[in-house]
């Protein structure tokens, strides 16, 4: 396809900078709108960002400065948002306001100003639980296991049907329901929609891509609301045992932050995404406590297992990862880089790093307004 002008928003971030790289890598020119808020940055001031690239800092809210980051783009990724489904819990207003409203200015921007395409990021917390079969082939899209109960009557965190025979976790395709179990979940749902129903309404293609647990090296360690590898990163790093909620067996997708990367670009490109929801994962699944022991054992950290707390928080789920056969179909999305292969790579990185740990603060926080239990 043609070369063009690329607006990505939230580009100074772990995934918006992989993205960068890579439409810089297809020769497409690209300008980064980004607020550089601490939490996520650190006292970084984008100078890390590749020369090529034209950076304008600023709020996604602001409308003249997106209307001035929108002059002459031919398409748009939208990644800026606030993260972190604990803390969405309680500062709601900011997650409503970055991630809900933000989208709105940019929309009304862009409805000013039309683009080719826009590619949104929304997440795979959408769901809620993943899908599950029970013992006589049924699926099941809608699950509620009530985790507080069963855990207190002594039974297992995994969700039971209604007779309380066990239910096994399937891969989570597109079509599955969502089931929003927090804020942040309900703001992403939000992005995405008021995305794709916008673009169709003023001429623009649109696509949205629900990503999974990504994880690699640039992550924000020292973000207690960032991805759970680089919250147990930076435990490890700091001499402290990996926190696990629940009894560590829930299992998620792990998908590398460049493999998410070329899906943002593929999806930019390729004309069949137009239109499309697409979930961006690896296809594998893993188990969180295994995860934050296969961690330690590549930081060279076998002293510190994982803290199993038996504990949920409010908006957790158990089970939940990806089928990406329609983003294989789509985009011919082919994931190269696994988890069980990269944590070296990823451990290697960790430990040339500084980071605050601040887990335990986060903790706090949550505990304080009742959302352990």
């Amino acid at each position: 396809m043609a070369k063009e002008r690329v607006l990505v928003t939230g580009g100074a971030g772990f995934i918006g900078r992989h993205v960068c790289r890579a439409l810089l890598e297809r020769g497409h020119s690209v300008i980064v709108l980004d607020d550089f808020i601490e939490q996520v940055h650190g006292e970084s001031d984008g100078t890390g960002l590749s020369r090529d690239i034209e950076l304008i800092r600023g709020d996604i809210r602001h409308c003249e400065l997106v209307r001035r980051a929108l002059r002459g783009v031919d398409a748009v990724i939208h990644l800026a948002a606030e993260v972190g489904v604990g803390q969405s819990m309680y500062a709601v207003e900011r997650y409503v306001s970055v991630n809900d409203c933000g989208t709105a200015v940019l929309l009304e921007e862009l409805a000013r100003s039309p683009v080719r395409r826009i590619v949104v990021a929304s997440s795979m917390s959408i769901y809620g639980e993943g899908l599950y079969r029970r013992t006589d082939g049924q699926i099941c899209e809608r699950v509620d296991r009530q985790a507080e109960a069963q855990h207190v009557n002594g039974q297992s965190w995994d969700p039971v049907d209604l007779d309380g025979s066990p239910l096994e976790p399937l891969p989570t395709p597109e079509t599955k329901p969502p089931t929003l179990a927090s804020v942040y979940a309900l703001t992403k749902f939000t992005q995405e929609r008021l995305t794709l129903l916008l673009a169709r309404a003023y001429g623009m293609e649109a696509c949205a891509l629900r990503l999974f647990n990504v994880f690699g090296p640039g992550q924000a360690l020292s973000n207690p609301y960032t991805g759970v590898l680089a919250i147990f990163a930076s435990r490890l790093l700091n001499g402290e045992r990996p926190i696990v909620f629940e009894d560590g067996r829930q299992r998620r997708d792990f998908v590398h932050v460049e493999d998410v990367a070329d899906a943002f670009a593929a999806s930019l490109e390729r004309p069949e995404a137009n239109g499309s929801i697409l979930n961006i994962g690896s296809g594998r699944n893993y188990a969180i406590g295994d995860v934050a022991r296969q961690l330690a054992v590549s930081m060279r950290r076998t002293d510190l297992a994982p803290e199993i707390l038996n504990k949920g928080r409010f908006g957790d789920i158990r089970h939940c990862f990806a089928d990406i056969s329609r983003a294989r179909r789509v985009i011919d999305y082919q994931p190269k880089r696994f988890l069980e292969d990269a944590l070296a790579e990823l451990a290697a990185w960790v430990r040339s790093q500084r980071a605050r740990d601040r887990v335990n603060e986060a903790r706090s926080e949550l505990e304080a307004r009742g959302l352990v239990a």
